[in-house]
């Protein structure tokens, strides 16, 4: 391999991070969170289209609609997983504090810079804010684009902390707690800070409860054998036909229904169908998750796993720019394209600004209020412990 080969090999190594996937990690995790953090940007990059005046095909609508039903609660449910493991090694002191430095501490300070670019650039965007939305950053997160599901997740985890240390509840009474959050949550969707946390919080529970099996060998193997992704697909085919026919996420999503008499019980029905289509859902993509590791391939998708965090809080600013610069400098109306162009800069940039200008550089403070280098790897946004990273490395 030649001097030039080499050098820019290293510089898109160190552009996009790579050296992270050397680190002991289960890469499992990295495969899910990067099939859903694809999928939390596609959803973004199709909203910014339609507000463009463009219009989408139903068929990339209906595709959004069936994403949504299980993008969001695999975050939550890998979280649940994770939390014990994470308790057995650092007090609730010290877990408390990671939380907020890896993600109260980017909402405020991203959400922040968000709100004041929109403003400032109003006339080149399809956003229409103004001072007022500062104050949404305290109490309506679901207001500001994307954000609402860092604090969601802190709060959701503050929550479990104090229920678990505090209550001691079984994991039964646990999960019927969880599923009173979800119930009571639209009762209070005008204050989203509180009702994001208890729409999801049944989904950290569930992965509470699972933590306890989950790494047993028989439910690794269930998850890792061929056979069971060739099972979950025609039961995840049925769920989703069901979700799209009744229409289920739409109602779900709607934070002005009545919610009085039959109306709020018909809500709750429907929140329960969601609830299951959300779990089929996300044991389809935890199946098809390890089946990647197994494989070993699309290793890009671990790349974009291991950054989650730094895209998540970027891709809509990032892809406004993009959009804006096709649609009105390039003149391109296609919405195929301004998918394909959103999702991929969407995703490869904040990583490259992240390894370049952050993790290394000057900019660190805009994703930790300190400058220690654990706080700065992309490994520090999902805490992995010892003992499953030993066990990652002997088993590959």
């Amino acid at each position: 391999m030649s001097t030039l080969q080499l050098s820019i090999q290293g510089t898109l190594s160190k552009a996009f991070g790579t050296d992270a996937l050397k680190d002991r990690r289960l890469t499992w995790v990295d495969y899910l969170r990067g099939i859903a953090i694809i999928l939390v940007v596609y959803h973004h990059v199709r909203v910014g289209i339609e507000r463009s005046h463009i219009v989408i095909p139903e068929m990339l609508v209906n595709a959004n609609m069936i994403f949504y039903s299980f993008r969001m609660p695999l975050f939550f449910v890998l979280s649940g997983i994770f939390i014990n493991r994470s308790l057995s090694t650092k007090s609730t002191k010290q877990l408390s504090w990671i939380k907020f430095e890896n993600l109260l501490y980017p909402y405020l300070l991203w959400s922040f810079i968000q709100v004041s670019l929109q403003i400032a650039l109003s006339n080149f965007t399809n956003s229409d804010r103004d001072l007022t939305d500062y104050t949404y950053i305290l109490y309506q997160p679901r207001r500001l684009d994307q954000f609402w599901y860092l604090p969601a997740l802190f709060n959701a985890t503050m929550v479990f902390l104090f229920i678990k240390k505090v209550l001691q509840p079984s994991l039964v009474v646990h999960l019927i707690i969880g599923l009173g959050f979800y119930i009571l949550s639209p009762l209070i969707a005008k204050v989203s800070m509180i009702s994001d946390w208890m729409s999801f919080y049944i989904f950290f529970a569930i992965g509470h409860v699972l933590s306890g099996i989950f790494f047993r060998e028989q439910a690794q193997n269930f998850f890792k054998s061929p056979l069971s992704l060739v099972f979950i697909i025609p039961v995840f085919i049925i769920a989703q036909v069901f979700y799209l026919k009744y229409e289920v996420g739409q109602q779900t999503l709607a934070v002005d229904a009545k919610l009085s008499g039959a109306e709020y019980l018909f809500r709750i029905v429907n929140q329960l169908y969601f609830l299951l289509i959300a779990l089929v859902g996300c044991i389809t993509v935890f199946i098809l998750s390890f089946r990647l590791a197994k494989w070993n391939r699309l290793s890009f998708l671990r790349v974009l796993g291991v950054h989650s965090l730094y895209i998540y809080v970027m891709h809509v600013m990032v892809v406004a720019f993009i959009r804006a610069l096709l649609v009105h400098l390039v003149g391109i109306q296609n919405p195929v394209v301004l998918l394909i162009a959103g999702i991929f800069f969407g995703t490869t940039l904040p990583i490259i600004f992240y390894n370049l200008a952050v993790r290394n550089g000057a900019l660190w403070f805009l994703f930790c209020p300190h400058k220690k280098r654990d706080c700065h790897s992309p490994a520090a946004t999902e805490p992995m412990p010892a003992p499953l990273q030993r066990k990652q490395v002997t088993s590959t």
